[in-house]
């Protein structure tokens, strides 16, 4: 059994609560009477603890909508298209393809919904331990200094990430004031965002085993890292000497590190096993472990199949949801070890009798489960291709990420994983600010890459090749574009929620065309205030173009 941080001797304490977070119309924790807490160091850090659990939610392949669906869905490499007689769920995924979502859309409102109830689960507590006596609460000062950092570092990422997919929104730092906030432009939004950082970061404990799963110093130059990087985009200025300077903080290790030294993973799987807790290169996750919390991943239920479970010996199966868009699986060669580590293709057999095929459930019921680089009805034969003509076997699968076995193999091997759905989703990890230090380096130098962005990228990308067949891939000066490195973040971070902001970036999201999707136009950029956020609130002005 995994010995994770103290988040999890108080996980149990708080799910109570996390349940709350896959209803909408259930209570939030801002309504909870605070009068009679507080009492005590546990209950102080259950407050601190909570919008962790919550943060599952949104920034997750949760099964909810989320800010993680909003910036995958609406990209050029997944997609959760209507198989047969399962996904149709109204249009939303169409649209959100189409890039022909409504200012009404369900999913839009949820998302904003989830977001700032999260931030409100950061300002109640502030305000709370900011008002209260650390005699009163058991606590030293400093810890009373760190939570405060924390929280308010924590609150920072829930901003970031709602400026991220609206733009201009209203910045509200203590619960239920004002009642009806004015929305900020996205540029006064990144200076809120940015001085809340700047301010809190050296209050905030540095990464370390027992801040597993929690902001830290860490994840406060990963946020400065992401906010510069794309600060031309959402402040009309760029920032790339910033950008560099917070990436060098972390690779150096100033922020800490969760496992001794802050340093790039040797292989392409230890950041997403079940024991990636024990992963160098993790800097902010959402941590689960169900050995201990009964808190567990929700993702299976978006990328698994309903018969998933025989395909690797557990007790999960999933909505047969997204897949990739045909012919991202191409884009990986086959000497690319992401390939078949991450993703899942071909014919599928049961993993407690390996020769036993996995069989489907509906068009092909009785016959073997295939998973195919296409999206359209083969069994009829038809060779239309579009989000609404997929089969249960349609696309490449999600193998990212894995949960382990509750049953062991033939003979024993493998044996049953005691970590099983014990694996954290990883926010930050420091390939990302490899990659995003590389960019950086390269938009200062005309789009030309110089000899530090190639050695950053080859520093990554060769763990995903043999020693002999990364001689050849490895990047060069000449090589390595601003087009390539867009193509390389696409197989490198795969499913990790980034796709949408790389396509802005690189001037591609309104103006490409992909698989299904036509050229959309430079508003769809930002997502519309929900409609019915605006009416509850006339203060909230609506985003150009919608």
């Amino acid at each position: 059994m995994k010995n994770k941080s103290i988040i999890y001797s108080l996980l149990v304490g708080t799910l109570f609560l996390t349940n709350a977070c896959t209803k909408l119309d259930e209570n939030a924790y801002d309504q909870l009477l605070t009068d009679n807490f507080y009492n005590n160091k546990t209950e102080v850090l259950s407050a601190v603890l909570r919008p962790y659990t919550h943060a599952n939610a949104w920034v997750t392949p949760s099964g909810q909508d989320g800010w993680w669906r909003l910036a995958e869905l609406s990209g050029d490499q997944l997609a959760w298209p209507t198989k047969g007689r399962h996904g149709e769920d109204g249009g939303k995924w169409k649209r959100l393809h189409y890039h022909t979502w409504t200012t009404d859309e369900g999913g839009i409102n949820n998302a904003w919904s989830l977001m700032f109830w999260g931030m409100g689960l950061c300002n109640d507590p502030i305000g709370n331990i900011e008002k209260r006596d650390i005699s009163l609460m058991g606590i030293t000062q400093a810890e009373k200094d760190a939570f405060i950092a924390e929280l308010k570092l924590l609150r920072a990422f829930h901003y970031l990430k709602l400026m991220d997919l609206f733009g201009n929104i209203p910045v509200v730092t203590q619960v239920g004031t004002p009642a009806k906030p004015e929305t900020k432009s996205r540029k006064e939004v990144f200076n809120f965002i940015e001085s809340e950082i700047k301010s809190n970061i050296d209050k905030a404990p540095k990464l370390s085993r027992a801040m597993l799963g929690r902001m830290s110093q860490a994840g406060a130059y990963a946020m400065l890292v992401e906010l510069y990087l794309n600060a031309e985009v959402w402040t009309g200025t760029a920032r790339w000497d910033d950008c560099i300077a917070a990436a060098n903080k972390l690779i150096a290790g100033e922020g800490g590190a969760q496992n001794g030294v802050m340093a790039l993973d040797p292989n392409i799987t230890d950041q997403f096993k079940t024991t990636n807790d024990l992963s160098k290169e993790a800097i902010f996750s959402i941590a689960y472990n169900y050995s201990i919390a009964n808190f567990q991943p929700s993702w299976p239920g978006e990328f698994y199949h309903f018969k998933q479970q025989q395909i690797y010996g557990g007790g999960r199966n999933g909505n047969d949801g997204i897949v990739l868009i045909p012919g991202v699986f191409t884009t990986y060669e086959d000497a690319d070890l992401r390939k078949r580590t991450w993703l899942l293709e071909g014919p599928m057999f049961q993993f407690v009798a390996p020769t036993e095929p996995v069989l489907a459930s509906e068009e092909y019921n009785g016959s073997q489960l295939i998973f195919v680089d296409n999206i359209r009805k083969n069994k009829t034969g038809s060779t239309v291709s579009n989000m609404s003509e997929g089969e249960e076997n349609s696309g490449v699968r999600f193998n990212k990420y894995k949960l382990g076995n509750q049953f062991a193999g033939p003979g024993g091997t493998p044996a049953i994983d005691p970590n099983y759905n014990n694996g954290d989703w990883n926010i930050y990890r420091l390939t990302m600010i490899y990659f995003a230090k590389a960019e950086a380096i390269m938009r200062k130098n005309g789009g030309v890459a110089t000899a530090e962005a190639v050695q950053l990228i080859n520093d990554c990308k060769k763990r995903a090749f043999s020693e002999a067949d990364f001689a050849t891939r490895a990047y060069t000066t000449a090589s390595l574009t601003l087009d390539e490195l867009l193509a390389e973040r696409g197989r490198e971070f795969i499913f990790e929620g980034m796709r949408r902001d790389d396509l802005i970036r690189f001037g591609k999201f309104a103006t490409a065309t992909w698989w299904d999707h036509s050229a959309s136009n430079a508003t769809k950029a930002l997502y519309p205030i929900p409609q019915r956020q605006r009416d509850l609130n006339g203060n909230l002005t609506q985003n150009p173009g919608y």
